[in-house]
């Protein structure tokens, strides 16, 4: 099953994906019992969501409607940094013997089609490709071979970078929570549609370049070594979202380094999970 988050007219709404490309809205009636996506994962009811959408449910073209991140609203944003041998490499750090994480604003979330806003007072504003995926069944010290059980479903994610003030220290948190730089979507696919995360291919474009390219398969930390970590120190909660991380080949790390303007167009594509594609602007609210 694949859901998407949307906006129609004003409403915050959700609902099915079709083989066609339309959507599937939820019955008011089932809104008013699971308010957004996060309630109906949380409640268990990913099936009935999408039996009641195809039962009831309005059908809508995607012009009729704004995406919102398929989850706008997680109790945790977590991003895995560090996690490809190829990102490890071009930042010439050493090797960690756990996962580097950090953590995103909710703010910092963007849907499919927004327009991301490069901060007018930077000039380093760098693409992060990576597969997000959104905890199902919540949970304290998930074992590693019960990692998979608490996934509710996958979507691609771009944790866009202001790498000036990343950098300002050896804390990730400035330059990684600058409004609406994090898109996530556009698509949520539930978990049985994945059989074998590995074999996916992960690939992150500017204006058509490749810049990106690796398989699922190279991570360093894998999904249950990291839901296993993070559940050691927190509880995990329905609707979490991790993001677990970016592989070689960001701007900031090439020679001579490559960012972000205004216009340009990132897309981040996983193999059946879609892509993700964004404008690029210019935020001159500080000017």
């Amino acid at each position: 099953m694949r859901f998407v988050s949307f906006e129609k007219e004003g409403h915050a709404s959700y609902g099915l994906v079709e083989a066609s490309g339309h959507y599937r809205r939820v019955p008011a009636a089932f809104q008013a019992r699971f308010a957004d996506l996060k309630a109906v994962i949380a409640g268990d009811a990913l099936a009935a969501a999408a039996e009641a959408a195809r039962a009831s449910g309005e059908t809508l073209a995607p012009e009729q409607v704004r995406l919102l991140p398929v989850i706008a609203n997680p109790g945790k944003l977590i991003c895995v940094g560090l996690n490809y041998k190829s990102h490890v490499a071009e930042t010439k750090r050493p090797d960690s013997e756990h996962p580097s994480l950090f953590l995103r604003f909710n703010d910092s979330l963007a849907a499919h089609d927004d327009v991301v806003l490069r901060p007018a007072f930077s000039e380093r504003f760098d693409w992060e490709g990576e597969l997000a995926f959104v905890i199902g069944t919540g949970g304290r010290h998930i074992a590693k071979e019960n990692a998979f059980e608490h996934i509710a479903g996958y979507a691609c994610f771009n944790d866009v970078s202001v790498r000036d003030w990343q950098k300002h220290t050896h804390q990730f948190t400035p330059g990684k929570n600058f409004p609406g730089t994090a898109p996530f979507g556009p698509v949520l696919v539930t978990r049985d549609e994945v059989p074998d995360v590995t074999t996916l291919t992960l690939e992150t474009r500017v204006n058509g370049q490749v810049m990106q390219h690796a398989s699922l398969g190279d991570l360093i930390f894998d999904i249950p070594t990291i839901v296993a970590y993070v559940s050691r120190f927190t509880p995990l909660s329905p609707g979490d979202v991790i993001a677990t991380g970016t592989p070689g080949g960001v701007g900031d790390r090439r020679e001579p380094p490559l960012y972000m303007k205004e216009g340009d167009v990132a897309e981040v594509e996983i193999t059946g999970l879609g892509v993700l594609r964004n404008r690029i602007g210019t935020d001159h609210s500080a000017a």
